[in-house]
Protein backbone atom coordinates (compact mmCIF):
# COMPACT_ATOMS: atom_id res chain seq x y z
CA UNK A 1 0.00 0.00 0.00
CA UNK A 2 1.34 3.29 -0.65
CA UNK A 3 0.66 6.48 1.82
CA UNK A 4 0.83 10.24 0.13
CA UNK A 5 1.00 13.34 2.14
CA UNK A 6 -2.58 14.98 2.98
CA UNK A 7 -1.67 18.20 1.74
CA UNK A 8 0.49 20.01 3.54
CA UNK A 9 -1.21 18.86 7.26
CA UNK A 10 2.15 16.75 7.73
CA UNK A 11 -0.76 13.71 7.30
CA UNK A 12 -0.05 10.58 5.65
CA UNK A 13 -3.01 9.24 4.32
CA UNK A 14 -2.77 5.55 2.61
CA UNK A 15 -3.91 6.07 -1.78
CA UNK A 16 -6.99 3.87 -0.92
CA UNK A 17 -9.43 4.85 1.44
CA UNK A 18 -12.22 2.96 2.83
CA UNK A 19 -15.57 4.48 2.09
CA UNK A 20 -18.52 3.83 4.45
CA UNK A 21 -21.88 5.69 3.29
CA UNK A 22 -23.76 1.96 2.73
CA UNK A 23 -23.05 1.07 6.58
CA UNK A 24 -26.36 1.14 8.39
CA UNK A 25 -28.51 0.31 5.76
CA UNK A 26 -26.92 -2.58 2.97
CA UNK A 27 -23.89 -3.47 5.38
CA UNK A 28 -24.86 -4.55 8.93
CA UNK A 29 -22.42 -3.34 12.43
CA UNK A 30 -20.90 -7.34 12.40
CA UNK A 31 -20.45 -6.48 8.48
CA UNK A 32 -19.12 -2.90 8.83
CA UNK A 33 -16.54 -3.99 11.66
CA UNK A 34 -15.21 -6.65 9.50
CA UNK A 35 -14.96 -4.40 5.86
CA UNK A 36 -13.01 -2.11 8.76
CA UNK A 37 -10.52 -4.85 9.96
CA UNK A 38 -9.90 -6.39 6.73
CA UNK A 39 -9.06 -3.20 5.26
CA UNK A 40 -6.52 -2.10 8.30
CA UNK A 41 -4.86 -5.69 7.49
CA UNK A 42 -4.36 -4.58 4.13
CA UNK A 43 -2.35 -1.73 4.97
CA UNK A 44 -5.37 0.52 4.89
CA UNK A 45 -4.90 3.42 7.53
CA UNK A 46 -7.81 6.07 6.13
CA UNK A 47 -11.60 6.18 6.57
CA UNK A 48 -14.40 8.27 5.51
CA UNK A 49 -17.85 8.99 6.50
CA UNK A 50 -20.03 11.76 7.06
CA UNK A 51 -22.75 12.55 9.13
CA UNK A 52 -25.24 12.09 6.73
CA UNK A 53 -24.46 8.70 5.91
CA UNK A 54 -26.05 6.19 5.05
CA UNK A 55 -27.39 7.10 1.43
CA UNK A 56 -28.40 3.14 0.54
CA UNK A 57 -30.72 5.52 0.99
CA UNK A 58 -30.45 8.68 2.85
CA UNK A 59 -33.32 9.20 5.58
CA UNK A 60 -33.88 10.61 8.63
CA UNK A 61 -34.20 7.34 10.42
CA UNK A 62 -30.72 6.38 9.28
CA UNK A 63 -28.93 9.71 9.85
CA UNK A 64 -25.73 8.98 12.07
CA UNK A 65 -25.79 5.76 12.28
CA UNK A 66 -22.58 5.10 10.09
CA UNK A 67 -20.69 7.34 12.09
CA UNK A 68 -22.25 5.31 15.02
CA UNK A 69 -21.08 1.89 13.61
CA UNK A 70 -17.40 3.68 13.59
CA UNK A 71 -17.66 4.14 16.85
CA UNK A 72 -18.74 0.83 18.11
CA UNK A 73 -15.81 -0.58 16.56
CA UNK A 74 -13.07 1.98 18.18
CA UNK A 75 -14.60 1.16 21.30
CA UNK A 76 -14.22 -2.70 20.95
CA UNK A 77 -11.07 -2.23 19.11
CA UNK A 78 -9.50 0.71 20.65
CA UNK A 79 -6.25 2.43 18.44
CA UNK A 80 -7.75 5.54 17.64
CA UNK A 81 -4.41 7.13 16.53
CA UNK A 82 -3.54 3.86 14.22
CA UNK A 83 -6.90 5.63 11.93
CA UNK A 84 -6.83 8.76 9.58
CA UNK A 85 -10.42 9.60 10.11
CA UNK A 86 -12.69 11.58 7.91
CA UNK A 87 -15.74 12.77 7.98
CA UNK A 88 -18.28 15.70 7.00
CA UNK A 89 -20.94 18.77 8.12
CA UNK A 90 -23.74 18.90 5.97
CA UNK A 91 -24.58 21.55 3.51
CA UNK A 92 -28.11 23.34 3.19
CA UNK A 93 -31.05 21.38 1.41
CA UNK A 94 -32.02 18.06 3.94
CA UNK A 95 -35.06 18.80 6.02
CA UNK A 96 -34.11 16.94 8.84
CA UNK A 97 -30.43 17.41 9.51
CA UNK A 98 -30.91 21.14 11.29
CA UNK A 99 -33.84 22.31 9.22
CA UNK A 100 -32.07 22.14 5.69
CA UNK A 101 -30.46 25.37 6.98
CA UNK A 102 -27.11 26.61 5.47
CA UNK A 103 -23.84 26.20 7.66
CA UNK A 104 -23.03 28.81 10.24
CA UNK A 105 -20.25 28.70 12.85
CA UNK A 106 -22.88 27.44 14.94
CA UNK A 107 -24.48 24.68 13.30
CA UNK A 108 -20.63 23.33 12.44
CA UNK A 109 -20.00 23.47 15.86
CA UNK A 110 -23.30 21.65 16.97
CA UNK A 111 -22.49 19.04 13.96
CA UNK A 112 -18.99 18.52 14.75
CA UNK A 113 -19.82 17.76 18.72
CA UNK A 114 -22.77 15.39 17.24
CA UNK A 115 -20.34 13.64 14.39
CA UNK A 116 -17.96 13.10 17.84
CA UNK A 117 -20.11 11.33 20.30
CA UNK A 118 -21.18 8.92 17.81
CA UNK A 119 -17.81 8.13 16.75
CA UNK A 120 -16.50 7.63 20.24
CA UNK A 121 -13.61 10.06 20.05
CA UNK A 122 -12.31 13.47 20.65
CA UNK A 123 -10.74 14.61 17.24
CA UNK A 124 -11.42 14.03 13.81
CA UNK A 125 -8.36 13.64 11.56
CA UNK A 126 -9.94 15.76 8.41
CA UNK A 127 -13.18 17.40 8.88
CA UNK A 128 -14.92 18.48 5.28
CA UNK A 129 -17.64 20.98 4.42
CA UNK A 130 -20.20 18.45 2.74
CA UNK A 131 -21.37 21.02 -0.13
CA UNK A 132 -20.71 24.38 -0.10
CA UNK A 133 -23.62 26.75 0.48
CA UNK A 134 -23.67 29.04 -2.55
CA UNK A 135 -24.42 25.74 -4.17
CA UNK A 136 -22.28 23.76 -6.97
CA UNK A 137 -22.46 22.09 -10.37
CA UNK A 138 -21.76 17.96 -8.62
CA UNK A 139 -24.59 15.48 -8.30
CA UNK A 140 -25.28 16.34 -12.22
CA UNK A 141 -26.37 19.75 -11.75
CA UNK A 142 -23.67 20.69 -14.64
CA UNK A 143 -26.66 21.13 -16.54
CA UNK A 144 -28.10 23.44 -15.20
CA UNK A 145 -25.08 25.30 -13.01
CA UNK A 146 -24.99 29.21 -13.29
CA UNK A 147 -23.16 30.72 -11.14
CA UNK A 148 -23.89 34.17 -12.41
CA UNK A 149 -26.49 33.95 -9.50
CA UNK A 150 -24.42 34.43 -7.19
CA UNK A 151 -23.33 37.85 -4.82
CA UNK A 152 -19.31 37.66 -4.38
CA UNK A 153 -19.59 39.83 -1.40
CA UNK A 154 -21.97 37.46 0.37
CA UNK A 155 -20.17 34.47 -0.46
CA UNK A 156 -16.57 35.81 0.17
CA UNK A 157 -18.26 36.76 3.92
CA UNK A 158 -19.56 32.98 4.29
CA UNK A 159 -16.37 31.57 3.23
CA UNK A 160 -14.40 33.72 6.14
CA UNK A 161 -16.98 33.22 8.27
CA UNK A 162 -17.01 28.94 7.62
CA UNK A 163 -13.19 29.31 8.35
CA UNK A 164 -13.30 30.94 10.90
CA UNK A 165 -15.20 28.94 12.37
CA UNK A 166 -13.08 25.93 11.77
CA UNK A 167 -10.04 27.57 12.83
CA UNK A 168 -11.65 27.18 16.54
CA UNK A 169 -12.30 23.28 15.78
CA UNK A 170 -8.24 23.36 15.08
CA UNK A 171 -6.99 25.03 17.76
CA UNK A 172 -9.72 23.39 20.38
CA UNK A 173 -7.91 20.10 19.08
CA UNK A 174 -11.34 18.82 18.09
CA UNK A 175 -10.00 18.31 14.38
CA UNK A 176 -6.51 18.24 12.46
CA UNK A 177 -7.17 19.03 9.17
CA UNK A 178 -9.82 20.94 7.13
CA UNK A 179 -11.26 20.19 3.74
CA UNK A 180 -13.94 20.42 1.45
CA UNK A 181 -16.18 18.55 -0.80
CA UNK A 182 -18.48 19.20 -4.07
CA UNK A 183 -16.53 22.16 -4.56
CA UNK A 184 -14.98 24.38 -7.24
CA UNK A 185 -11.37 25.43 -8.28
CA UNK A 186 -12.57 28.90 -7.66
CA UNK A 187 -14.12 28.33 -4.16
CA UNK A 188 -11.06 26.66 -3.27
CA UNK A 189 -8.91 29.20 -4.78
CA UNK A 190 -10.46 31.61 -2.24
CA UNK A 191 -10.81 29.71 0.70
CA UNK A 192 -6.83 29.62 0.43
CA UNK A 193 -6.56 32.99 0.04
CA UNK A 194 -8.82 33.78 3.20
CA UNK A 195 -7.03 30.90 5.16
CA UNK A 196 -3.68 32.28 4.39
CA UNK A 197 -4.62 36.24 5.20
CA UNK A 198 -6.15 35.15 7.99
CA UNK A 199 -4.08 32.67 9.62
CA UNK A 200 -6.75 30.22 9.01
CA UNK A 201 -6.31 26.21 9.07
CA UNK A 202 -5.62 25.84 5.03
CA UNK A 203 -7.78 23.07 3.26
CA UNK A 204 -5.93 20.20 2.67
CA UNK A 205 -7.91 18.31 0.22
CA UNK A 206 -11.31 18.49 -2.25
CA UNK A 207 -13.35 15.44 -1.97
CA UNK A 208 -14.96 15.62 -5.50
CA UNK A 209 -16.23 13.00 -7.61
CA UNK A 210 -13.66 11.11 -10.36
CA UNK A 211 -14.14 8.60 -12.30
CA UNK A 212 -13.58 7.08 -15.75
CA UNK A 213 -17.03 8.89 -16.60
CA UNK A 214 -16.98 11.81 -15.23
CA UNK A 215 -13.53 13.51 -15.35
CA UNK A 216 -14.06 17.54 -14.56
CA UNK A 217 -11.29 17.72 -12.05
CA UNK A 218 -8.81 16.90 -14.97
CA UNK A 219 -8.93 20.75 -15.77
CA UNK A 220 -8.86 23.83 -13.36
CA UNK A 221 -9.02 21.93 -10.42
CA UNK A 222 -5.97 19.52 -11.59
CA UNK A 223 -3.88 22.87 -12.11
CA UNK A 224 -5.03 24.12 -8.37
CA UNK A 225 -4.36 20.87 -7.22
CA UNK A 226 -0.61 21.42 -8.60
CA UNK A 227 -0.09 24.40 -7.31
CA UNK A 228 -1.27 24.61 -4.34
CA UNK A 229 -0.69 20.89 -2.65
CA UNK A 230 -4.52 20.07 -2.18
CA UNK A 231 -4.73 17.01 -3.79
CA UNK A 232 -8.31 14.79 -4.84
CA UNK A 233 -10.30 12.20 -2.35
CA UNK A 234 -11.98 10.39 -5.20
CA UNK A 235 -15.54 9.42 -4.17
CA UNK A 236 -17.87 7.32 -6.55
CA UNK A 237 -14.84 5.89 -8.79
CA UNK A 238 -16.74 3.34 -9.87
CA UNK A 239 -19.45 5.20 -10.82
CA UNK A 240 -21.69 4.12 -7.82
CA UNK A 241 -21.31 0.42 -9.54
CA UNK A 242 -21.42 1.67 -12.92
CA UNK A 243 -17.80 0.64 -13.51
CA UNK A 244 -18.57 -3.10 -12.36
CA UNK A 245 -20.52 -3.20 -15.67
CA UNK A 246 -23.16 -5.13 -13.47
CA UNK A 247 -26.01 -2.52 -14.77
CA UNK A 248 -25.14 -3.36 -18.55
CA UNK A 249 -27.69 -3.88 -20.69
CA UNK A 250 -30.39 -2.63 -18.38
CA UNK A 251 -29.85 -5.22 -15.48
CA UNK A 252 -30.31 -4.18 -12.28
CA UNK A 253 -29.29 -6.71 -9.85
CA UNK A 254 -31.72 -7.79 -6.73
CA UNK A 255 -29.93 -6.10 -3.98
CA UNK A 256 -27.83 -3.36 -5.91
CA UNK A 257 -27.73 0.50 -5.18
CA UNK A 258 -29.31 0.95 -8.27
CA UNK A 259 -32.60 -1.10 -7.49
CA UNK A 260 -32.40 1.11 -3.84
CA UNK A 261 -31.70 4.29 -5.32
CA UNK A 262 -33.28 4.35 -8.95
CA UNK A 263 -30.88 6.00 -11.65
CA UNK A 264 -27.70 5.94 -9.19
CA UNK A 265 -28.23 10.10 -9.22
CA UNK A 266 -28.57 10.76 -12.48
CA UNK A 267 -25.97 8.43 -13.53
CA UNK A 268 -27.51 5.44 -14.77
CA UNK A 269 -28.73 6.79 -18.30
CA UNK A 270 -28.37 5.17 -21.84
CA UNK A 271 -25.52 7.42 -22.50
CA UNK A 272 -23.15 5.69 -20.06
CA UNK A 273 -23.87 1.97 -21.71
CA UNK A 274 -20.96 2.35 -24.65
CA UNK A 275 -18.82 3.57 -22.51
CA UNK A 276 -18.57 1.30 -20.05
CA UNK A 277 -19.03 -1.13 -22.51
CA UNK A 278 -15.59 -0.15 -24.15
CA UNK A 279 -14.11 0.05 -21.37
CA UNK A 280 -14.63 -3.48 -20.45
CA UNK A 281 -13.37 -4.56 -23.53
CA UNK A 282 -9.82 -3.04 -22.56
CA UNK A 283 -10.05 -4.97 -19.16
CA UNK A 284 -10.89 -8.26 -21.18
CA UNK A 285 -7.96 -7.97 -23.14
CA UNK A 286 -5.97 -7.51 -19.59
CA UNK A 287 -7.45 -10.22 -17.89
CA UNK A 288 -8.43 -7.56 -15.43
CA UNK A 289 -12.30 -7.07 -13.66
CA UNK A 290 -13.61 -3.75 -15.18
CA UNK A 291 -13.78 -2.75 -11.17
CA UNK A 292 -9.94 -3.08 -10.94
CA UNK A 293 -8.85 -0.94 -14.42
CA UNK A 294 -11.21 1.87 -13.39
CA UNK A 295 -10.06 2.35 -9.63
CA UNK A 296 -6.10 2.00 -11.19
CA UNK A 297 -6.17 4.46 -13.59
CA UNK A 298 -7.73 6.94 -10.58
CA UNK A 299 -4.59 5.73 -8.70
CA UNK A 300 -2.57 7.30 -12.22
CA UNK A 301 -4.02 10.53 -11.88
CA UNK A 302 -0.95 13.19 -10.48
CA UNK A 303 -3.46 14.83 -8.41
CA UNK A 304 -4.64 11.72 -6.28
CA UNK A 305 -4.08 11.59 -2.99
CA UNK A 306 -7.07 9.11 -1.89
CA UNK A 307 -9.61 7.15 -3.91
CA UNK A 308 -12.81 6.16 -1.58
CA UNK A 309 -14.03 2.89 -2.35
CA UNK A 310 -17.00 1.32 -0.83
CA UNK A 311 -18.44 -2.33 -0.75
CA UNK A 312 -20.96 -4.28 0.59
CA UNK A 313 -19.37 -7.90 0.39
CA UNK A 314 -16.34 -8.82 1.73
CA UNK A 315 -15.42 -10.29 -2.03
CA UNK A 316 -16.08 -6.16 -3.68
CA UNK A 317 -13.63 -4.97 -0.83
CA UNK A 318 -10.72 -7.10 -1.93
CA UNK A 319 -11.42 -6.71 -5.42
CA UNK A 320 -11.27 -3.23 -4.45
CA UNK A 321 -7.83 -3.11 -2.55
CA UNK A 322 -6.20 -5.29 -4.43
CA UNK A 323 -6.73 -2.45 -7.48
CA UNK A 324 -3.82 -1.02 -5.68
CA UNK A 325 -1.18 -3.71 -6.95
CA UNK A 326 -2.74 -3.01 -10.73
CA UNK A 327 -0.12 -1.59 -12.96
CA UNK A 328 -1.34 0.56 -16.25
CA UNK A 329 1.22 0.23 -18.95
CA UNK A 330 1.09 3.87 -21.14
CA UNK A 331 -0.26 1.55 -24.42
CA UNK A 332 -3.01 0.71 -21.85
CA UNK A 333 -3.70 4.58 -20.78
CA UNK A 334 -3.60 5.53 -24.15
CA UNK A 335 -6.27 3.34 -24.86
CA UNK A 336 -8.27 4.54 -22.38
CA UNK A 337 -7.77 8.25 -23.63
CA UNK A 338 -8.89 7.31 -26.72
CA UNK A 339 -12.24 5.82 -25.17
CA UNK A 340 -12.79 8.97 -23.33
CA UNK A 341 -12.17 11.32 -26.23
CA UNK A 342 -14.91 9.54 -27.88
CA UNK A 343 -17.43 9.71 -24.78
CA UNK A 344 -15.85 12.58 -22.26
CA UNK A 345 -19.14 13.46 -20.38
CA UNK A 346 -21.28 10.22 -20.67
CA UNK A 347 -23.07 11.20 -17.20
Amino acid sequence: MKYNPLGRSGISVSEICLGTMTWGSQNSEAEAHEQMNTAVSKGVNFFDTAELYPVTPASAETYGDTERLIGSWFKARGKRDDIVLATKVAGPGRPYIRGGSPMTPASMAEALDNSLQRLGTDYVDLYQLHWPNRGHYHFRQAWTYDPSRQNTAEVLDDLASLLEALDGFVKAGKVRAVGVSNDTAWGVGKMLEIAESHGYPRVASIQNEYNLLYRTFDLDLAELSHHEDVGLLTYSPLAQGLLSGKYLGGIVPAGSRAAINGDLGGRLTPHQEPAVAAYREIADRLGLELTQLALAFCLTRPFMTSVIIGATSMAQLETCIGAADVSLSKEVLAEIAAVHRRFPMPI
